[in-house]
């Protein structure tokens, strides 16, 4: 397959030279690059030249690949990369792949190349489909192929995860006529929930702070650290009453729940879970915001107490400013109680937060082999105020 070079929407698209590879070492010094690519760690020049002209050509050569400098198309600087892997020319499918340069960020770069390299590989090539994968929790990777037009199609298991990173992935699909055209906005443009939330969840998660009277409260991420004290609460017989935590509460149920719930959630941009933490930074509660998959504006909170940290009144203060944070950064329009019927603490909690019970679902929560009848409440954000 002969290299081309493709020239849109202000973007030179043209084959890796040698010259290249001081700049792509540059970029690819970058934490970012380094987190959610497989380019070798440390990177060296000699990685660099040996891309440059070596697998990159040989790819092009031997029509398995189609990798792409991106350069600005009046000045010639490097900007990017972008090209297809894993070309199938039976199936008519290949695998898209790019990484912006740190000193490019936040011009959209990798969304008008990769509508490019689309288009091209659909008008010119005439493949069938384009692939994109990446590590669940690389949102600004996710970000980019929503507005290059690809559907998300679900997730997958990765063949070749990062170092150190996730074996989860995102996968979505891209076919011929879906590329939105040159200056298009596409979906999930810049000031969309989309957008915003991708700017959140690709980030590390926010400490939050509440006041309960005179006692100052932190909302941190969880750790292991808290972990005897998640066991020692989830063991508690009022916990195990209320809620629906295994019983009987082992410590590879906290570490389960830590690692394939909480930073599983925060990963995928579909939850919040946070320790409460005193002014000794101890646990004293949990308490999550979990969004709904119906309806992007709608969230449910969930919060238990450590037996010893009960009576303060610090849960309604930690539910406030979780919920107050859901409202002005994620953008929820409804933030949703649950708890059993003859739950009175819990409700108490939802009610000086400002909750307003709406009424009682019947067989309206799975707990364990039963399901009880549960008192609903909502939360609006004039409420909060």
């Amino acid at each position: 397959m002969e290299p081309v070079e493709i020239i849109e929407d202000g973007l030179l698209l043209r084959p890796w030279r040698e010259d290249d590879a001081e700049a792509v070492h540059r970029a690819c010094q970058d934490p970012d690059i380094q987190r959610w690519t497989g380019v070798p760690r440390p990177y060296l020049p000699e990685h660099a030249l040996n891309f440059v002209t070596g697998s990159a050509p040989a790819a092009w050569a031997a029509g398995t690949g189609a990798q792409f400098a991106v350069c600005d198309a009046a000045t010639g600087e490097l900007l990017a990369s972008c090209g297809l892997v894993s070309i199938d020319p039976g199936l008519g499918s290949a695998e898209i792949g790019y990484w912006t340069a740190p000193w490019a960020r936040g011009r959209e770069v990798a969304v008008r190349a990769t509508r490019a390299v689309a288009r091209w590989a659909f008008d010119v090539r005439k493949l069938r489909r384009l692939i994109w994968q990446a590590e669940i929790g690389n949102h600004a990777s996710r970000l980019v192929a929503l507005r290059a037009g690809f559907r998300l199609e679900g997730e997958l298991r990765l063949a070749q995860p990062p170092a150190g990173g996730r074996r989860e992935g995102w996968l979505g699909s891209l076919l011929p006529g879906e590329v939105p055209a040159p200056g298009e906005p596409g979906p999930a443009g810049p000031g969309t929930l989309a957008a915003r939330r991708a700017a959140v969840f690709g980030h590390p998660q926010p400490v939050l702070f509440a006041s309960a009277g005179a006692t100052e409260l932190r909302l941190r991420p969880m750790e292991e650290r808290d972990l005897d004290a998640v066991v020692t609460t989830c063991q508690d017989e009022q916990t195990v009453r209320w809620t629906g935590v295994p019983h009987p509460y082992q410590r590879e149920h906290a570490e389960g729940y830590l690692r394939d719930v909480v930073q599983a959630a925060w990963a995928r941009g579909t939850a919040a879970s946070y320790v409460v933490a005193d002014p000794d930074d101890h646990y004293v509660a949990s308490i999550d915001l979990r969004l709904s998959p119906a309806d992007p504006l709608v969230a449910d909170v969930g919060f238990m107490t450590a037996p010893h940290a009960r009576g303060r009144g610090y849960l309604p203060a930690a539910l406030a400013a979780l919920c107050a944070w859901g409202f002005t950064t994620l953008g929820l329009a409804r933030i949703e109680w649950r708890a059993n019927v003859g739950n009175t603490a819990s409700r108490r909690v939802a009610e000086k937060a400002g909750f307003v019970i709406e009424g009682t679902s019947r067989s309206g929560i799975q707990q364990r082999t039963e399901r009880p009848d549960t008192w609903v409440g909502a939360l609006l954000p004039g409420d909060l105020a």
